[in-house]
């Protein structure tokens, strides 16, 4: 999944160097801020994004016109009530869409088809925050889960990068950004006691990327990440299963590509590491529950995908949610307590990332919306997008969304605005799989060179460096090499398939 932009309202950890963002303490634990001050516009705000969960998740398996429309209602709710407590970059999205939405009803034919159309599709994607929020939720209270972030941070030169990058990239799959809290975190720990300044920021930053590399190769592949969620939505003839095995392709790229410069360009030290103790544990005996939730989770959206039809993101959405709460009820033995954590994540934690909900709602909305008043316009012109080389459309899906990035466009804007102009693979004589690969190709590399994306801000909170030296400087040699074999890639795809 991709990450958002930084989230906002945030208060940044003591002693960390960024803004923005809140930095794991001594647990490392991933939930985002939780709300203290009581304030019942942000609990309300809480209580209708579950209320928009619910309704997608309704949707979902009864396809009802009147759970759509619920589900978009309470979205409008949720985003009144937050609105209220953001920061007023957040704001200015909220205006475009207001501005988008007079235009698209004054303007153009179907506009209010396009109009509801954008508001769900913007409730989806914050259904789906909410969905795989829960198990971040579960997550960051399992001291067996704090047990394999540790294990993966202590191990020794010879195989740290890989086993960060691996364990990014799995707990990515669950955590999403919160892996990067989590790991990070147990990073800063490790590295702490070094007395060697030039080895500590050394192994810090070389620890930190490996973290970020691994998460964002779950932008390429994951079913759960907005990324391939929208992809495959937007890009006629695509699914998930479609695409899988390209995608995981690329997932290996990303992550090989990080290996493969980071032993290539290794720092050379003006004195020898100290030697480190070999680890007790071995890396089944340390790591299973981790690898337990995961195979816990695809089995479970595998049966319910199967019984029910519904596809795999519906599943996810279902699923998701109940094994977090019956994790939360195991974790606690106690059906008050229970209670409480649940009231607590609804009221206080769900709020803390209001300004991710509005953010995400935005950008689909505004993507979509954007799309709709785009076309006509482009038509008039004379625009004929099938006209260009197939090749030319790959490499400027790969590059495009990153280079919007550094100017601050989410990612999940881009795609939004850009997928639905495109015409169709078959007119462009490719596979679907080809453009999804370029998307989300892009994607991963927007993921680790954005300074407005969360893993970047949060790369900079945890280093202590601002957040274009923890994107563009520390990750740039790499988002050219990875850019230009993401493009090549897309283009092979889209020869051979």
């Amino acid at each position: 999944m991709t990450c958002p932009t930084a989230p906002g309202n945030r208060q940044p950890a003591r002693g960390s160097g960024g803004a923005g963002q809140n930095v794991p303490g001594q647990g490392g634990r991933t939930q985002g801020t939780v709300v203290t001050e009581r304030q019942p516009s942000l609990a309300l705000g809480g209580v209708l994004t579950i209320a928009v969960m619910i309704c997608v998740i309704l949707g979902q398996f009864l396809g009802t016109a009147a759970a759509q429309l619920a589900a978009a209602a309470a979205a409008i709710g949720a985003l009144a009530c937050f609105c209220l407590h953001v920061a007023p970059a957040r704001l200015i999205f909220v205006a475009i869409g207001l501005a988008q939405t007079v235009a698209a009803l004054a303007l153009t034919e179907g506009g209010a088809t396009a109009l509801l159309d954008a508001l769900g599709r913007g409730a989806f994607i914050v259904a789906l925050f909410t969905a795989l929020g829960t198990i971040r939720a579960a997550a960051g209270g399992s001291e067996a889960i704090l047990s394999c972030g540790r294990f993966l941070a202590e191990q020794p030169p010879g195989r740290r990068y890989l086993a960060l990058t691996a364990g990014g990239h799995l707990f990515g799959l669950v955590l999403m950004y919160g892996a990067i809290s989590l790991l990070g975190g147990l990073a800063v720990q490790a590295t702490a006691g070094l007395a060697d300044p030039e080895l500590r920021h050394h192994r810090l930053r070389r620890m930190l990327i490996a973290i970020q590399r691994g998460f964002a190769a779950t932008l390429c592949w994951s079913p759960v990440a907005f990324s391939v969620v929208l992809a495959t939505t937007l890009v006629p003839g695509a699914s998930w299963s479609r695409v899988i095995l390209p995608c995981l392709v690329s997932a290996a790229l990303v992550m090989g590509t990080g290996w493969l410069m980071d032993w290539i360009f290794k720092p050379r030290l003006s004195a020898p590491p100290p030697e480190r103790l070999p680890q007790a544990a071995g890396w089944l005996a340390s790591l299973w529950p981790l690898l337990a939730l995961l195979a816990i989770i695809a089995a479970a959206v595998a049966a319910v995908d199967v019984a029910s039809g519904v596809g795999v993101v519906g599943a996810v959405m279902l699923v998701v949610p109940c094994l977090a709460l019956g994790w939360i009820a195991l974790q606690l033995a106690s059906a008050r307590g229970t209670a409480r954590r649940v009231a607590r994540f609804v009221t206080q934690e769900l709020p803390g990332y209001r300004g991710e909900i509005v953010l995400l709602f935005m950008a689909a909305f505004i993507g979509h919306l954007g799309a709709h008043l785009l076309a006509p316009v482009m038509d008039r012109a004379g625009l004929d997008l099938a006209a260009v080389p197939a090749p030319v459309i790959l490499v400027v899906l790969v590059w495009l969304i990153p280079v919007a990035g550094q100017a601050g466009m989410n990612p999940i804007l881009a795609a939004s605005l850009i997928l639905p102009l495109l015409p169709s693979p078959e007119a462009l004589g490719l596979h679907p799989a080809a453009l999804v690969v370029a998307v989300t190709g892009g994607w991963a590399i927007s993921g680790v060179t954005s300074p407005f994306t969360a893993s970047v801000l949060l790369l900079g909170s945890l280093s202590g460096q601002p957040a274009r030296q923890a994107g563009l400087r520390w990750n740039g040699a790499y988002a050219l090499v990875l850019g230009v074999i993401m493009s090549g890639w897309a283009i092979l795809l889209g020869r051979v398939l």
